[in-house]
């Protein structure tokens, strides 16, 4: 009867010499009783004994004369060769009983030496002893042994356990870990992105298949229920496509189709797929990796980059699987595929296409939806500038369902420009960009949505150059009607930070149209800077001022004018000698620098010349020029969007003025309107040319004739340009002289430094009062502010709920009413804030509450309490009004808006709004409970709701 000898390699026989040849230092023959391992083609080495080395030669016999053989042929050339004391390892199938004594007599222990894996691996990691499941599972002995690094394994003190084995041989095979640490991190993120490295599939795929089932069931274990089939994959050298699988196995399941989708998955898996209730283990494992991938891609900078680059490879090899399928068919707008996100996309152009055409707020409500869809995508922050741009198309097509407002008088032209058409303006600026990817049904889409909006503004530039044609006849310095002019900007926004001792720096950026204004306006960061506007009086609502430019809207009059603080023109010298002038007569030094006196000489970011007029107390100016350098240049050829670090020197000049403590008084001079016309658009072809939107002799369609005191020509009379797609010069990025708001309108921002004084007569600028309603809401509420829709949330908290009203209701009486909202409309067409109308029904069984939820904190017995605590606690009136507010916009305010609030009602200024804020905190947070808290590093005031009603009203008002 036979038995199965154990096979030896290399390594048990070295670990086998370095133990007994210490023992037998002058021995040449080693018995060992095993079979050689065909596996190993070594036979001839070197083994460490003690501090030397000896020669080993290994011989494999089936017979005892095979063995004599070798053993004396061994021995004849050890006598030919001086100092040989190489040793022969005889392995093979014979049995003990049948070697002579003879033979024996030269080996340890006279007999062959047992192979006790066990024993030689316990050996080589030191251990004392082996988990007892290891005794059994030869494939993890053997490959321990076959494997085994150049320095050997990390010795091991005490018992070697099974976990700890496993964990370093696949450090060793995989690289899968490290074989010197003890433990291993190991889930199913680990394991697919092993496989998507170049040699760790091959090195498995390489591996026995006793090793690779063994390894597979330990994995299977530790990383979760997809092991299985990558690891299959892996084995088949399909490593690589284990993740885009994943994501496909996920389509499929969450599939309307799923049953067809999934059989059609079938052919990609192909073997690895062995039960399909392995399928949504593996799919939720894979998505769960995509998922965390996707949240490192959404960030900004270099390794953000590197994330991104490596989620998209795999998803758009997933595209590419699923189309070779014929399974894309069937999973149209997956959440997480980049075809979903396009599905998407596509869905939401044709909503757009169908919303322009129809123009309502029912067909605007289709793309609303179509966008939710599209933000829901797992990509949509990866694809960011796409999803921003989608967003900013349904911005436009809201704008498009409210109506064209009407405009009374130049002066709120301009400024509805500033808080409303200019950002119509900026979004068509980053519509007209385009998106990222080329397909034709987007670009069209949003080419088409453009077009309708053009033909909006286009009747509003026509309203404005009519109102414009009737106010120049007679409009001066002494004689506004009503509008800001350019040369009273220094006077009524530069003059008030120079009280006192202020030191204003006044930063007039050529040509910055009012779309530019308040993208830049939006960059700054509140931490730093806080905006500011005139006082608008109790119960009148902030907004950022805008001027009017001189006519035609060219820099040698408008720029000339706003820097002499009159009706001027002229070049560098006049700005500078006039703008001396004007601050003289206020006993004041002023010193204006334009382009090249300001700017930095290599080493240096600003002249030093420019940072000394800083210290000093003198009034400084600044004339940056780059955006009116770009309208010739081409820069906006390119881009729609200006940024702060797009204009050369602007957030040096910032810096330097909140290091000096300046306010700063951003301002242009005069607007622009950019080219969007097709290439083939010539010049119209008129007589008595100016510039490239002015020119002399009678108007034509789409230009106007305007005179009196405020046009600086010749004659006092000029024709210019209002249609945006008019020129008289050669193609140009942009032009500027015409009569269109985006020209005439003159932004002003005013900042001061975060903890700087707010000027007396002056408040701060809440960042929710610059955006228009329909910028980020999707509500209707149409150009109505922040402030309007608070105001309107704390009225209705006044108001009563009747209940259900019933068909059985009593015929109507007199006084039983209530109020309902409805839509109001100005006398502009314009929404308004919500109404209240009276409507008959029975109000009798239900009291009148008479107080909003802020009063009935500020009257509860915790808040007096509390607030005899907390030294200098804001008014009841002011704490009630923020309350509301906040409850109003959903929880959630800037510090700006939180002090507005306050002041709106009490007509006081808070001159720090984050200190305010903390105040509140103080006030309102009973024993540290966090029912107002300032978050995102203090830019956000946050109300928990439920929290104030459970910390002040639960034994009710007081």
């Amino acid at each position: 009867m036979s038995t199965t000898r154990p096979v030896a390699g290399r390594r048990a026989v070295e670990v086998l010499l370095e133990t007994e040849l210490a023992r037998a230092p002058g021995c040449r023959l080693v018995l060992v009783d095993a079979v050689w391992d065909s596996a190993d083609k070594d036979t001839e080495f070197t083994v460490r004994v003690g501090t030397g080395h000896r020669r080993v030669l290994v011989t494999d016999q089936d017979s005892p004369l095979g063995i004599a053989d070798a053993w004396n042929r061994h021995l004849a050339q050890a006598e030919d060769a001086t100092g040989n004391d190489s040793v022969l390892v005889v392995t093979g199938t014979v049995p003990p009983d049948q070697l002579g004594w003879d033979l024996r007599a030269h080996a340890p222990h006279r007999r062959p030496l047992p192979v006790n894996r066990t024993e030689i691996v316990a050996q080589i990691f030191g251990a004392a002893d082996l988990d007892p499941r290891m005794l059994g599972e030869h494939w993890l002995l053997d490959a321990l042994l076959a494997a085994e690094p150049l320095d050997g394994w990390p010795r091991t003190s005490g018992v070697l356990t099974r976990d700890r084995a496993v964990r370093a041989l696949l450090a060793a095979r995989l690289a899968l870990g490290d074989t010197e640490a003890d433990t291993l991190d190991l889930d199913a993120d680990t394991l697919f992105s092993w496989t998507r490295g170049a040699s760790g599939p091959a090195r498995f795929a390489a591996l026995s298949e006793d090793e690779r089932r063994g390894l597979g069931e330990w994995l299977g274990r530790a990383a979760g229920e997809a092991a299985p089939i990558l690891l299959t994959l892996a084995a088949e050298g399909r490593g690589a496509d284990a993740l885009p699988l994943g994501a496909l196995a996920s389509a499929a399941l969450a599939s309307s189709r799923s049953e067809a989708a999934v059989f059609a998955l079938g052919s990609l898996f192909g073997s690895a797929l062995t039960a399909f209730d392995r399928l949504k283990p593996f799919a939720e494992a894979a998505t769960g990796v995509l998922t965390r991938w996707t949240a490192q891609a959404e960030g900004s900078g270099a390794q953000a980059d590197q994330a991104r680059h490596r989620l998209l490879s795999v998803l758009e090899r997933a595209d590419r699987l699923a189309a070779g399928a014929r399974l894309d068919t069937l999973i149209p707008s997956d959440r997480l595929l980049p075809s979903g996100y396009r599905g998407r996309l596509r869905a939401l152009a044709t909503a757009l296409t169908e919303g322009a055409h129809a123009g309502s707020d029912d067909a605007a409500g289709g793309a609303e939806s179509a966008l939710n869809d599209l933000a829901a995508h797992q990509l949509a922050a990866v694809y960011g500038h796409s999803t921003e741009t989608a967003h900013t198309a349904v911005r436009l097509l809201r704008r498009l369902a409210v109506p064209m407002p009407a405009l009374s008088h130049v002066g709120q032209a301009v400024q509805e420009h500033l808080t409303d058409t200019g950002w119509v303006d900026l979004a068509v600026g980053i519509l007209a960009e385009g998106d990222e990817s080329p397909d034709r049904v987007i670009g069209e889409a949003y080419r088409r949505l453009i077009r309708a909006v053009r033909e909006r503004r286009s009747a509003i530039d026509a309203a404005f150059a009519a109102l414009l044609a009737r106010w120049t006849e007679n409009a001066a310095q002494q004689a506004d009607g009503g509008a800001l002019l350019i040369e009273d900007v220094l006077a009524r926004a530069a003059a008030p930070l120079a009280r006192d001792g202020g030191r204003p720096l006044i930063v007039v950026l050529d040509g910055m149209s009012a779309d530019v204004a308040v993208r830049l306006a939006g960059e700054l960061d509140r931490r730093v800077w806080t905006e500011i506007v005139p006082s608008p009086g109790r119960g009148a609502l902030p907004a950022r001022q805008a001027a009017v430019s001189m006519l035609p809207s060219i820099t040698r009059v408008s720029r000339a004018s706003l820097l002499c603080g009159r009706a001027s023109e002229g070049g560098q010298d006049a700005e500078r000698s006039g703008f001396a002038a004007f601050w003289r007569k206020r006993h004041r030094e002023g010193r204006l620098f334009h382009k090249g006196s300001f700017e930095g000489a290599a080493g240096h970011r600003l002249a030093p010349e420019f940072v000394e007029a800083l210290a000093s107390d003198e009034v400084v100016a600044v004339v940056v020029n780059t955006i009116d350098d770009a309208l010739s240049s081409g820069r906006e050829g390119t881009s729609g969007r200006w940024g702060l670090r797009d204009i050369g020197k602007l957030p040096d000049l910032l810096n330097a003025a909140r290091d000096h403590g300046r306010p700063v008084l951003l301002v242009s001079d005069h607007g622009h309107v950019i080219d969007r016309t097709d290439r083939g658009n010539l010049p119209l072809q008129v007589t008595g040319v100016k510039g490239t939107r002015w020119r002399t002799g009678t108007p034509q369609d789409g230009e106007v004739s305007l005179s009196g005191p405020r046009v600086r020509t010749d004659s006092g009379r000029a024709t210019l340009a209002w249609r945006d797609d008019i020129r008289y010069t050669a193609r140009q990025a942009g032009y500027h002289g015409g009569a269109s708001l985006a020209e005439v309108t003159v932004p002003v921002i005013t900042l001061i430094p975060a903890e700087g004084v707010v000027p007396s007569g002056w408040v701060l600028l809440p960042s929710e009062a610059t955006e228009p309603g329909w910028w980020n809401s999707s509500s209707g509420a149409g150009t109505a502010p922040w402030h309007t829709r608070t105001t309107d949330a704390a009225a209705l908290a006044r108001t009563p709920d009747p209940g259900p009203e019933t068909t059985d209701s009593p015929p109507k009486a007199a006084g039983r009413q209530k109020a309902e909202r409805v839509p109001a409309t100005a006398a502009s067409g314009s929404p308004v804030p919500v109404a209240l109308r009276a409507v008959d029904v029975d109000v009798a069984p239900r009291p009148l509450p008479r107080t909003s939820l802020g009063e009935h904190v500020v009257r509860s017995l915790p808040y007096k309490a509390q607030k005899e605590f907390v030294r200098l606690a804001p008014g009841e009136k002011a704490v009630a009004a923020v309350l509301d507010a906040l409850v109003a916009a959903g929880g959630k305010l800037s510090p700006g808006a939180v002090a507005d609030a306050a002041r709106a009602a009490t007509g006081k200024s808070q001159r720090n709004p984050e200190r305010f804020a903390t105040v509140l905190e103080r006030l309102l947070n009973i024993d540290g409970y966090p029912v107002l808290r300032l978050i995102e590093s203090g830019r956000t005031v946050q109300l928990d709701k439920a929290l104030l009603q459970e910390q002040f009203l639960e034994g009710g008002p007081a």
